[in-house]
Protein backbone atom coordinates (compact mmCIF):
# COMPACT_ATOMS: atom_id res chain seq x y z
CA UNK A 1 0.00 0.00 0.00
CA UNK A 2 1.39 3.42 -0.96
CA UNK A 3 2.04 6.09 1.66
CA UNK A 4 -0.71 8.32 0.20
CA UNK A 5 -3.37 5.60 0.32
CA UNK A 6 -2.39 4.64 3.87
CA UNK A 7 -2.62 8.24 5.07
CA UNK A 8 -6.00 8.71 3.39
CA UNK A 9 -7.28 5.57 5.07
CA UNK A 10 -6.01 6.73 8.46
CA UNK A 11 -7.57 10.17 7.99
CA UNK A 12 -10.92 8.60 7.14
CA UNK A 13 -10.84 6.48 10.32
CA UNK A 14 -10.07 9.55 12.44
CA UNK A 15 -12.92 11.44 10.80
CA UNK A 16 -15.33 8.57 11.53
CA UNK A 17 -14.35 8.70 15.21
CA UNK A 18 -14.81 12.50 15.31
CA UNK A 19 -18.23 12.25 13.68
CA UNK A 20 -19.30 9.57 16.15
CA UNK A 21 -18.47 11.86 19.08
CA UNK A 22 -20.16 14.83 17.39
CA UNK A 23 -23.30 12.73 16.89
CA UNK A 24 -23.63 12.27 20.66
CA UNK A 25 -24.06 16.00 21.14
CA UNK A 26 -26.10 16.26 17.95
CA UNK A 27 -28.60 13.82 19.46
CA UNK A 28 -28.92 15.93 22.62
CA UNK A 29 -26.33 14.13 24.75
CA UNK A 30 -23.21 15.43 26.47
CA UNK A 31 -19.60 14.36 26.10
CA UNK A 32 -17.79 13.09 29.19
CA UNK A 33 -14.46 14.54 30.25
CA UNK A 34 -12.65 11.57 28.70
CA UNK A 35 -14.58 12.00 25.45
CA UNK A 36 -13.73 15.71 25.32
CA UNK A 37 -10.05 14.87 25.69
CA UNK A 38 -10.40 12.21 23.01
CA UNK A 39 -12.13 14.72 20.70
CA UNK A 40 -9.24 17.21 21.09
CA UNK A 41 -6.68 14.45 20.51
CA UNK A 42 -8.47 13.31 17.37
CA UNK A 43 -8.60 16.86 16.04
CA UNK A 44 -4.85 17.30 16.53
CA UNK A 45 -4.18 13.90 14.97
CA UNK A 46 -6.40 14.71 11.98
CA UNK A 47 -4.46 17.94 11.39
CA UNK A 48 -1.15 16.09 11.65
CA UNK A 49 -2.20 13.29 9.26
CA UNK A 50 -3.62 15.82 6.82
CA UNK A 51 -0.29 17.68 6.83
CA UNK A 52 1.58 14.41 6.23
CA UNK A 53 -0.75 13.62 3.34
CA UNK A 54 -0.16 17.01 1.75
CA UNK A 55 3.62 16.49 2.00
CA UNK A 56 3.34 13.00 0.52
CA UNK A 57 1.27 14.29 -2.39
CA UNK A 58 3.73 17.13 -2.94
CA UNK A 59 6.60 14.63 -2.95
CA UNK A 60 4.84 12.50 -5.57
CA UNK A 61 4.20 15.54 -7.75
CA UNK A 62 7.84 16.64 -7.43
CA UNK A 63 9.08 13.17 -8.31
CA UNK A 64 6.84 13.04 -11.36
CA UNK A 65 7.97 16.48 -12.53
CA UNK A 66 11.66 15.65 -12.07
CA UNK A 67 11.49 12.26 -13.80
CA UNK A 68 13.78 11.87 -16.85
CA UNK A 69 13.93 9.05 -19.41
CA UNK A 70 16.57 6.41 -18.69
CA UNK A 71 18.52 4.78 -21.51
CA UNK A 72 18.38 0.97 -21.46
CA UNK A 73 21.63 -0.78 -20.44
CA UNK A 74 23.94 -1.65 -23.32
CA UNK A 75 24.20 -5.38 -24.12
CA UNK A 76 27.45 -6.22 -25.93
CA UNK A 77 25.94 -9.43 -27.27
CA UNK A 78 23.03 -7.63 -28.87
CA UNK A 79 23.18 -6.95 -32.61
CA UNK A 80 24.32 -3.47 -33.64
CA UNK A 81 21.00 -2.65 -35.24
CA UNK A 82 18.27 -4.03 -32.97
CA UNK A 83 14.70 -3.69 -34.29
CA UNK A 84 12.70 -0.91 -32.60
CA UNK A 85 10.30 -2.00 -29.88
CA UNK A 86 6.66 -2.10 -30.81
CA UNK A 87 4.73 0.96 -29.62
CA UNK A 88 1.13 1.44 -28.68
CA UNK A 89 -0.75 4.34 -30.26
CA UNK A 90 -1.38 7.18 -27.83
CA UNK A 91 -4.94 7.47 -26.62
CA UNK A 92 -6.08 11.10 -26.28
CA UNK A 93 -7.50 11.96 -22.91
CA UNK A 94 -11.21 12.67 -23.03
CA UNK A 95 -12.04 16.30 -22.36
CA UNK A 96 -13.64 16.89 -18.98
CA UNK A 97 -17.31 17.76 -19.20
CA UNK A 98 -18.08 21.19 -17.71
CA UNK A 99 -20.20 20.66 -14.60
CA UNK A 100 -19.13 17.00 -14.35
CA UNK A 101 -18.16 17.38 -10.70
CA UNK A 102 -21.73 18.33 -9.78
CA UNK A 103 -23.01 15.33 -11.75
CA UNK A 104 -20.57 13.11 -9.86
CA UNK A 105 -21.79 14.55 -6.54
CA UNK A 106 -25.35 13.65 -7.54
CA UNK A 107 -24.35 10.12 -8.52
CA UNK A 108 -22.36 9.53 -5.33
CA UNK A 109 -25.14 10.87 -3.09
CA UNK A 110 -27.77 8.75 -4.82
CA UNK A 111 -25.64 5.62 -4.55
CA UNK A 112 -24.99 6.33 -0.86
CA UNK A 113 -28.70 6.89 -0.10
CA UNK A 114 -27.93 10.44 1.05
CA UNK A 115 -25.14 9.47 3.50
CA UNK A 116 -22.58 12.16 2.69
CA UNK A 117 -19.68 10.33 4.37
CA UNK A 118 -20.36 7.16 2.42
CA UNK A 119 -20.81 9.30 -0.70
CA UNK A 120 -17.34 10.79 -0.12
CA UNK A 121 -15.89 7.28 0.15
CA UNK A 122 -17.63 6.19 -3.05
CA UNK A 123 -16.42 9.32 -4.85
CA UNK A 124 -12.82 8.51 -3.91
CA UNK A 125 -13.17 4.85 -4.92
CA UNK A 126 -14.76 5.73 -8.28
CA UNK A 127 -12.08 8.23 -9.20
CA UNK A 128 -14.27 11.32 -9.04
CA UNK A 129 -11.37 13.37 -7.68
CA UNK A 130 -10.22 14.62 -4.30
CA UNK A 131 -12.22 17.86 -4.61
CA UNK A 132 -15.53 15.99 -5.04
CA UNK A 133 -14.73 13.57 -2.20
CA UNK A 134 -13.56 16.38 0.09
CA UNK A 135 -16.67 18.48 -0.62
CA UNK A 136 -18.98 15.57 0.20
CA UNK A 137 -17.00 14.68 3.33
CA UNK A 138 -17.13 18.18 4.81
CA UNK A 139 -20.74 19.07 4.04
CA UNK A 140 -23.59 18.71 6.46
CA UNK A 141 -26.99 17.79 5.02
CA UNK A 142 -30.01 19.72 6.22
CA UNK A 143 -33.60 20.41 5.31
CA UNK A 144 -32.46 22.31 2.22
CA UNK A 145 -30.29 19.52 0.89
CA UNK A 146 -26.58 19.34 0.15
CA UNK A 147 -24.89 22.67 -0.57
CA UNK A 148 -22.81 22.55 -3.75
CA UNK A 149 -19.52 24.46 -3.39
CA UNK A 150 -19.53 27.80 -5.19
CA UNK A 151 -16.79 26.90 -7.67
CA UNK A 152 -18.77 23.84 -8.84
CA UNK A 153 -22.13 25.65 -8.83
CA UNK A 154 -20.71 28.38 -11.08
CA UNK A 155 -20.07 25.80 -13.80
CA UNK A 156 -23.75 24.81 -13.82
CA UNK A 157 -24.88 28.44 -13.82
CA UNK A 158 -22.52 29.24 -16.72
CA UNK A 159 -23.82 26.24 -18.68
CA UNK A 160 -27.30 27.78 -18.50
CA UNK A 161 -26.25 30.74 -20.64
CA UNK A 162 -26.64 29.07 -24.07
CA UNK A 163 -29.85 27.32 -22.94
CA UNK A 164 -31.72 30.21 -21.27
CA UNK A 165 -32.67 32.84 -23.86
CA UNK A 166 -32.71 35.78 -21.42
CA UNK A 167 -29.12 35.02 -20.40
CA UNK A 168 -28.10 34.24 -23.98
CA UNK A 169 -29.36 37.61 -25.23
CA UNK A 170 -27.08 39.47 -22.82
CA UNK A 171 -28.81 39.99 -19.45
CA UNK A 172 -26.09 40.87 -16.95
CA UNK A 173 -25.53 38.87 -13.77
CA UNK A 174 -24.71 40.24 -10.33
CA UNK A 175 -23.94 38.45 -7.05
CA UNK A 176 -26.87 38.38 -4.65
CA UNK A 177 -25.23 38.93 -1.28
CA UNK A 178 -27.34 38.30 1.81
CA UNK A 179 -30.39 37.82 -0.38
CA UNK A 180 -30.79 41.45 -1.50
CA UNK A 181 -29.26 44.03 -3.81
CA UNK A 182 -30.24 47.58 -4.81
CA UNK A 183 -29.17 49.31 -8.02
CA UNK A 184 -29.53 53.10 -8.18
CA UNK A 185 -30.84 54.46 -11.46
CA UNK A 186 -31.24 57.96 -12.87
CA UNK A 187 -34.97 58.65 -13.07
CA UNK A 188 -34.95 62.30 -14.21
CA UNK A 189 -32.26 64.04 -16.26
CA UNK A 190 -30.18 67.06 -15.34
CA UNK A 191 -31.24 70.58 -16.43
CA UNK A 192 -28.63 72.02 -18.79
CA UNK A 193 -28.69 75.36 -20.67
CA UNK A 194 -26.67 78.29 -21.95
CA UNK A 195 -26.29 81.35 -19.77
CA UNK A 196 -25.31 84.98 -20.33
CA UNK A 197 -23.11 87.34 -18.40
CA UNK A 198 -24.00 87.62 -14.67
CA UNK A 199 -26.72 84.98 -15.11
CA UNK A 200 -27.20 82.18 -12.61
CA UNK A 201 -26.35 78.65 -13.71
CA UNK A 202 -29.60 76.61 -13.87
CA UNK A 203 -30.14 74.17 -11.02
CA UNK A 204 -29.50 70.53 -11.79
CA UNK A 205 -32.57 68.49 -10.98
CA UNK A 206 -31.47 64.90 -11.13
CA UNK A 207 -33.89 62.36 -9.65
CA UNK A 208 -32.78 58.92 -8.55
CA UNK A 209 -34.64 55.70 -7.88
CA UNK A 210 -33.64 52.14 -6.93
CA UNK A 211 -34.06 48.76 -8.57
CA UNK A 212 -34.40 46.42 -5.61
CA UNK A 213 -33.88 42.71 -6.20
CA UNK A 214 -34.34 40.00 -3.56
CA UNK A 215 -33.76 36.25 -3.58
CA UNK A 216 -36.54 34.13 -5.06
CA UNK A 217 -36.15 30.38 -4.59
CA UNK A 218 -36.35 28.27 -7.75
CA UNK A 219 -36.84 24.54 -7.14
CA UNK A 220 -36.44 22.30 -10.18
CA UNK A 221 -37.23 18.56 -10.10
CA UNK A 222 -35.07 16.45 -12.40
CA UNK A 223 -35.88 12.72 -12.86
CA UNK A 224 -32.72 10.74 -13.69
CA UNK A 225 -32.54 7.04 -14.53
CA UNK A 226 -30.97 4.96 -11.77
CA UNK A 227 -28.93 3.09 -14.39
CA UNK A 228 -27.00 6.31 -15.02
CA UNK A 229 -26.57 7.19 -11.35
CA UNK A 230 -25.31 3.73 -10.45
CA UNK A 231 -22.52 3.79 -13.05
CA UNK A 232 -19.38 3.43 -10.95
CA UNK A 233 -16.66 4.98 -13.08
CA UNK A 234 -15.96 8.41 -14.54
CA UNK A 235 -17.50 8.45 -17.98
CA UNK A 236 -17.91 11.85 -19.75
CA UNK A 237 -21.04 10.68 -21.56
CA UNK A 238 -22.78 9.67 -18.33
CA UNK A 239 -21.80 12.91 -16.60
CA UNK A 240 -22.96 14.97 -19.61
CA UNK A 241 -26.43 13.40 -19.56
CA UNK A 242 -26.83 14.24 -15.86
CA UNK A 243 -25.46 17.78 -16.31
CA UNK A 244 -27.66 18.45 -19.36
CA UNK A 245 -30.76 17.32 -17.48
CA UNK A 246 -29.94 19.60 -14.53
CA UNK A 247 -29.18 22.70 -16.63
CA UNK A 248 -32.12 22.20 -19.01
CA UNK A 249 -34.59 22.01 -16.11
CA UNK A 250 -33.20 25.15 -14.47
CA UNK A 251 -32.95 27.11 -17.74
CA UNK A 252 -36.50 26.30 -18.85
CA UNK A 253 -38.16 27.37 -15.61
CA UNK A 254 -35.89 30.39 -15.27
CA UNK A 255 -36.87 31.65 -18.72
CA UNK A 256 -40.55 31.37 -17.88
CA UNK A 257 -39.95 33.47 -14.75
CA UNK A 258 -37.78 36.12 -16.39
CA UNK A 259 -40.14 36.48 -19.37
CA UNK A 260 -43.66 36.20 -18.03
CA UNK A 261 -44.02 35.59 -14.26
CA UNK A 262 -45.87 38.43 -12.55
CA UNK A 263 -43.87 38.74 -9.31
CA UNK A 264 -46.53 37.18 -7.08
CA UNK A 265 -46.43 33.85 -5.22
CA UNK A 266 -42.67 34.22 -4.52
CA UNK A 267 -41.75 34.47 -8.23
CA UNK A 268 -39.58 37.09 -9.96
CA UNK A 269 -41.29 39.72 -12.11
CA UNK A 270 -40.65 39.03 -15.79
CA UNK A 271 -40.33 41.30 -18.83
CA UNK A 272 -44.08 41.25 -19.54
CA UNK A 273 -44.91 42.81 -16.17
CA UNK A 274 -41.94 45.17 -15.95
CA UNK A 275 -42.95 46.80 -19.25
CA UNK A 276 -44.75 50.16 -19.03
CA UNK A 277 -48.39 50.20 -20.09
CA UNK A 278 -47.50 52.50 -22.99
CA UNK A 279 -44.98 49.92 -24.25
CA UNK A 280 -47.58 47.15 -24.50
CA UNK A 281 -48.34 47.45 -28.22
CA UNK A 282 -51.28 45.57 -29.70
CA UNK A 283 -50.43 43.87 -32.98
CA UNK A 284 -52.41 44.80 -36.08
CA UNK A 285 -55.42 42.76 -37.09
CA UNK A 286 -54.00 40.65 -39.87
CA UNK A 287 -50.63 39.34 -40.95
CA UNK A 288 -49.87 41.15 -44.19
CA UNK A 289 -46.28 42.17 -44.92
CA UNK A 290 -47.03 45.85 -44.38
CA UNK A 291 -48.75 45.27 -41.02
CA UNK A 292 -46.03 42.94 -39.75
CA UNK A 293 -43.32 45.42 -40.73
CA UNK A 294 -45.20 48.27 -39.04
CA UNK A 295 -45.69 46.31 -35.81
CA UNK A 296 -42.04 45.28 -35.56
CA UNK A 297 -40.93 48.87 -36.13
CA UNK A 298 -43.32 50.07 -33.39
CA UNK A 299 -41.63 47.74 -30.91
CA UNK A 300 -38.20 49.16 -31.78
CA UNK A 301 -39.41 52.79 -31.80
CA UNK A 302 -40.86 52.38 -28.31
CA UNK A 303 -37.26 52.14 -27.05
CA UNK A 304 -35.67 54.56 -29.50
CA UNK A 305 -38.30 57.19 -28.65
CA UNK A 306 -37.16 57.36 -25.01
CA UNK A 307 -33.43 57.31 -25.86
CA UNK A 308 -32.89 53.83 -24.47
CA UNK A 309 -29.20 52.91 -24.55
CA UNK A 310 -29.80 49.90 -26.84
CA UNK A 311 -26.42 48.45 -25.87
CA UNK A 312 -27.54 44.81 -26.22
CA UNK A 313 -31.03 44.78 -27.77
CA UNK A 314 -32.78 41.59 -28.83
CA UNK A 315 -36.07 39.79 -29.54
CA UNK A 316 -37.82 36.94 -27.76
CA UNK A 317 -40.63 35.03 -29.46
CA UNK A 318 -42.36 31.66 -29.64
CA UNK A 319 -41.28 29.06 -32.24
CA UNK A 320 -44.62 29.44 -34.06
CA UNK A 321 -44.10 33.17 -34.59
CA UNK A 322 -40.45 32.67 -35.55
CA UNK A 323 -41.36 30.14 -38.24
CA UNK A 324 -44.07 32.43 -39.60
CA UNK A 325 -41.65 35.34 -39.98
CA UNK A 326 -38.93 33.06 -41.35
CA UNK A 327 -41.31 31.79 -44.03
CA UNK A 328 -42.70 35.17 -45.18
CA UNK A 329 -42.19 35.93 -48.90
CA UNK A 330 -42.54 39.15 -50.87
CA UNK A 331 -44.32 39.48 -54.22
CA UNK A 332 -41.28 38.04 -56.03
CA UNK A 333 -41.08 34.95 -53.84
CA UNK A 334 -38.02 36.19 -51.92
CA UNK A 335 -37.74 35.81 -48.16
CA UNK A 336 -38.70 39.02 -46.38
CA UNK A 337 -36.38 38.36 -43.44
CA UNK A 338 -33.57 36.11 -44.73
CA UNK A 339 -31.40 37.00 -41.73
CA UNK A 340 -33.69 34.88 -39.53
CA UNK A 341 -31.66 31.90 -40.75
CA UNK A 342 -28.91 33.32 -38.50
CA UNK A 343 -31.42 34.08 -35.71
CA UNK A 344 -31.32 37.82 -36.44
CA UNK A 345 -34.23 40.20 -37.12
CA UNK A 346 -33.73 43.79 -38.27
CA UNK A 347 -30.12 43.53 -37.16
CA UNK A 348 -30.89 42.29 -33.64
CA UNK A 349 -30.50 38.74 -32.24
CA UNK A 350 -33.57 36.56 -31.72
CA UNK A 351 -34.22 34.17 -28.85
CA UNK A 352 -36.79 31.44 -29.51
CA UNK A 353 -38.46 29.64 -26.61
CA UNK A 354 -41.62 27.72 -25.85
CA UNK A 355 -41.85 29.68 -22.60
CA UNK A 356 -43.63 32.41 -24.60
CA UNK A 357 -47.24 31.13 -24.72
CA UNK A 358 -49.23 30.78 -27.95
CA UNK A 359 -52.63 30.15 -26.35
CA UNK A 360 -53.47 33.60 -24.97
CA UNK A 361 -56.62 35.62 -25.59
CA UNK A 362 -60.26 34.69 -26.04
CA UNK A 363 -59.47 32.54 -29.06
CA UNK A 364 -56.50 30.88 -27.29
CA UNK A 365 -54.37 31.58 -30.37
CA UNK A 366 -52.51 34.74 -29.38
CA UNK A 367 -48.82 35.12 -28.52
CA UNK A 368 -46.38 37.92 -27.69
CA UNK A 369 -43.09 39.29 -29.03
CA UNK A 370 -40.61 40.96 -26.71
CA UNK A 371 -38.04 43.57 -27.70
CA UNK A 372 -35.72 44.72 -24.92
CA UNK A 373 -32.29 46.12 -24.20
CA UNK A 374 -30.87 43.13 -22.34
CA UNK A 375 -27.75 45.09 -21.43
CA UNK A 376 -30.11 47.03 -19.14
CA UNK A 377 -31.58 43.86 -17.55
CA UNK A 378 -30.02 42.26 -14.49
CA UNK A 379 -30.06 38.78 -12.98
CA UNK A 380 -29.07 38.90 -9.32
CA UNK A 381 -28.18 35.38 -8.20
CA UNK A 382 -26.78 33.48 -5.26
CA UNK A 383 -23.81 31.54 -6.64
CA UNK A 384 -24.68 28.37 -4.76
CA UNK A 385 -26.96 25.43 -5.48
CA UNK A 386 -28.72 23.01 -3.14
CA UNK A 387 -29.14 19.36 -4.08
CA UNK A 388 -31.53 16.84 -2.58
CA UNK A 389 -32.89 13.57 -3.90
CA UNK A 390 -35.58 10.96 -3.44
CA UNK A 391 -36.16 7.52 -4.92
CA UNK A 392 -39.74 7.31 -3.64
CA UNK A 393 -41.24 10.73 -4.45
CA UNK A 394 -43.68 11.38 -7.28
CA UNK A 395 -43.73 14.24 -9.78
CA UNK A 396 -45.86 15.59 -12.61
CA UNK A 397 -44.62 15.32 -16.18
CA UNK A 398 -45.15 17.93 -18.90
CA UNK A 399 -48.66 16.64 -19.54
CA UNK A 400 -49.69 16.90 -15.89
CA UNK A 401 -49.59 13.15 -15.28
CA UNK A 402 -48.35 11.95 -11.89
CA UNK A 403 -45.28 9.73 -12.20
CA UNK A 404 -43.78 7.58 -9.45
CA UNK A 405 -39.99 7.72 -9.39
CA UNK A 406 -39.90 4.37 -7.56
CA UNK A 407 -42.08 2.70 -10.19
CA UNK A 408 -40.00 4.12 -13.06
CA UNK A 409 -36.67 3.16 -11.37
CA UNK A 410 -35.65 6.79 -11.28
CA UNK A 411 -34.11 9.13 -8.75
CA UNK A 412 -35.79 12.50 -8.42
CA UNK A 413 -33.13 15.18 -7.93
CA UNK A 414 -34.24 18.55 -6.62
CA UNK A 415 -32.05 21.54 -7.46
CA UNK A 416 -32.66 24.82 -5.63
CA UNK A 417 -31.27 28.12 -6.93
CA UNK A 418 -31.88 31.66 -5.65
CA UNK A 419 -32.12 34.67 -7.93
CA UNK A 420 -34.21 37.65 -9.05
CA UNK A 421 -34.60 39.64 -12.26
CA UNK A 422 -35.33 43.21 -13.26
CA UNK A 423 -34.45 46.03 -15.68
CA UNK A 424 -32.58 49.09 -14.52
CA UNK A 425 -34.86 51.20 -16.70
CA UNK A 426 -38.38 49.92 -17.39
CA UNK A 427 -38.47 52.01 -20.57
CA UNK A 428 -36.03 49.48 -22.09
CA UNK A 429 -38.79 46.89 -22.70
CA UNK A 430 -41.56 46.76 -25.28
CA UNK A 431 -44.06 43.95 -25.89
CA UNK A 432 -46.14 43.23 -28.98
CA UNK A 433 -49.37 41.68 -27.69
CA UNK A 434 -52.20 39.77 -29.35
CA UNK A 435 -49.89 38.34 -31.99
CA UNK A 436 -51.78 35.74 -34.05
CA UNK A 437 -49.11 35.27 -36.73
CA UNK A 438 -48.85 31.62 -37.65
CA UNK A 439 -51.86 30.73 -35.46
Amino acid sequence: MSKVIALRSERAKINDAVQALAKIEGDGGQLSAEQLVEFSTLQAKFTDVNAQLERALAAERTAAAAAVPVDPPTNPAAPATAPPAASMPATPRAAEVPGAKVAQMVRALASAQGDHQLAAKLAAERGFGDDVAMSLNTLTPGAGGILVPTNMAREIIELMRPKAVVRKLGARTLPLNNGNISLPRLKGGAVVGYIGTETDVPTTGQQFDDLKLSAKKLAALVPIANDLLSYAGTNPNVDKVVVDDLTAALATREDKAFIRDDGTANTPKGLRFWALAGNLIQASDGATLQKVETDLNKAILALEGVDANLTTPGWIMAPRVFRFLEGMRDGNGNKVYPELAQKMLKGYPVGVTTQVPVNLGVGTNESEIYFADFGDCFIAEDETLLLDYSKEASYQDGSGNTVSAFQRDQTLVRVIAKHDFGPRHVESISVLTKVTWGG
